[in-house]
């Protein structure tokens, strides 16, 4: 059973999350929360698998929540879903970097948002192509590469996390290259390590963050 936490100021918005989560037979509603703040403080109590997040609220904002739940101990293994509209892509990479391990449009389809619970609570991160490229289209990064950060990696491996950041899957990455499935693995592993990165969704923000992905 997916136990999940609704984080999102307006009650209607949550009503509707909780009612389309509850018609699941493998997933549960476990709380609610209006702010960021509530929302890690739940995540130490209920000990959600995922937290779908609102970006823009009062008080204390989901990038602050999201910021808190990564840092506190006892909300280890939460995993935190954003949910962004048309014109927070900055929150979108800034949340990935605090510590989200994924992101979807607020309006997207119930069966996307469920599919997306699933993929999150699995462990594996939600990045989806085409937001990911229009976040890059419409939000210009860095006009030159900032090589210092990614002076460590190979020239294959920047290669590999420049096409896992426009939103390919690591099968899509292994068709572009040529090149074996455990290959690709290997490469975005070693690029998570040299850059201390988190996980998927975190070597996305860097790549954004330091121009090694331009529109």
């Amino acid at each position: 059973m997916i136990r999940v936490l609704i984080a999102d100021d307006q009650a209607l918005v949550r009503g509707g999350f909780r009612v389309l989560v509850d018609s699941e037979p493998d997933m549960t509603v476990v709380g609610e929360a209006a702010d960021g703040g509530t929302a890690a403080a739940l995540c130490a109590e209920l000990k959600p698998d995922v937290v779908l997040m609102d970006i823009q609220m009062p008080g204390v904002d989901g990038l602050e929540g999201i910021r808190r739940i990564a840092a506190d101990p006892e909300s280890t293994g939460v995993r935190v879903l954003i949910l962004t509209t048309f014109d927070e892509d900055d929150y979108v990479v800034e949340g990935l970097t605090a510590g989200a391990s994924g992101f979807l449009l607020k309006n997207t389809d119930p069966a996307q948002l469920l599919h997306g619970i699933r993929v999150v609570a699995g462990g594996e991160e939600l990045l989806s192509p085409g937001l990911t490229k229009r976040l890059l289209s419409r939000n210009a990064p860095r006009s030159t590469v900032d090589h210092d950060t990614f002076a460590q990696l190979t020239a294959r491996e920047r290669e590999v996390v420049a096409l896992a950041a426009q939103g390919l899957s690591n099968e899509e990455i292994t068709r572009e290259l040529v090149i074996s499935p455990a290959t690709t693995k290997t490469h975005i592993s070693r690029a998570l390590a040299k850059l201390g990165a988190r996980d998927r969704a975190q070597l996305v923000a860097l790549a954004y963050q330091h121009g090694l992905v331009k529109p």
